[in-house]
């Protein structure tokens, strides 16, 4: 259970440690209810050596955001195992260099605000307290800037920020529910990436876009050129914004 979330600045001293010592060691992975980004998908599914199509199927389960029809996609629930990540062991994470970005951030709380002059985030944390983590109160030295640096989450949250400037832009341009055909598209293009780049290639779904042979050329090698492609391709879908490309 959630007791508070303590708001915390970048500069201000983390006095947090999470090691296998703790007594609390993988307790943040079970009776878990975790949405999963599209980079975390593309993160684990590399980790995996899976096609995208096969990790989504056997790891995760799709559910339909109750207001906006965007699909929502989570660990599947595993009762016999506490409801536990389908990659925690004994020894801790087992993906963990391509862990999700909560896991990363986990037990900060990360808001961003972006100006609508300058497009420029601006970042605020909490620290989120919880009855079962006994990391809480350990001097280590660091900042809580030091401490995200050491988790490797800044390329997860940049990525994770374009996704909710896409989220933003679909509440403020098409409220409501997505239709069926809408959300499918959204799951192939960010989360179902090797079949979306299988239908580029195999049915010419990008026909008439003028992608130019550059980034046609990057997306059959680089997911995330792949990634940023699909957003792309989900606002001219979802609000007929023209697709634009660098170069």
């Amino acid at each position: 259970m959630i007791q508070e979330m303590i708001p915390i600045g970048l500069n201000d001293p983390m006095k947090f440690d999470c090691s296998s010592q703790n007594r609390c060691f993988n307790d943040c992975c079970r009776d878990l209810s975790q949405a999963l980004t599209p980079y975390d998908v593309l993160r684990m599914k590399n980790n995996m050596g899976m096609p995208s199509q096969k990790f989504l199927r056997k790891f995760t389960s799709r559910h339909v955001g109750p207001e906006s029809g965007l699909p929502i996609i989570e660990f599947k629930f595993n009762p016999q195992t506490g409801h536990a990540c389908p990659f925690v062991t004994s020894k801790g994470c087992s993906v963990y260099p391509d862990r999700p970005g909560s896991c990363r951030m986990y037990p900060l709380a990360r808001a961003i605000a972006r100006s609508r002059d300058t497009g420029q985030i601006t970042q605020y944390f909490a620290v989120i307290e919880e009855d079962h983590c006994k990391g809480f109160g350990n001097e280590t030295g660091q900042s809580v800037k030091d401490w995200l640096s050491g988790q490797d989450v800044e390329q997860h949250n940049t990525q994770n920020d374009k996704l909710m400037a896409l989220i933003s832009a679909k509440n403020t341009m098409l409220p409501g529910m997505l239709d069926i055909e809408q959300a499918d598209a959204f799951y192939l293009a960010l989360y179902n990436i090797d079949e979306f780049r299988r239908q580029i290639f195999e049915q010419d779904l990008l026909k008439g876009l003028g992608t130019p042979k550059h980034i046609l050329d990057d997306v059959r090698k680089n997911d995330e050129v792949l990634l940023d492609l699909g957003l792309q391709w989900i606002q001219y879908k979802l609000f007929g914004i023209e697709m634009k490309f660098k170069g």
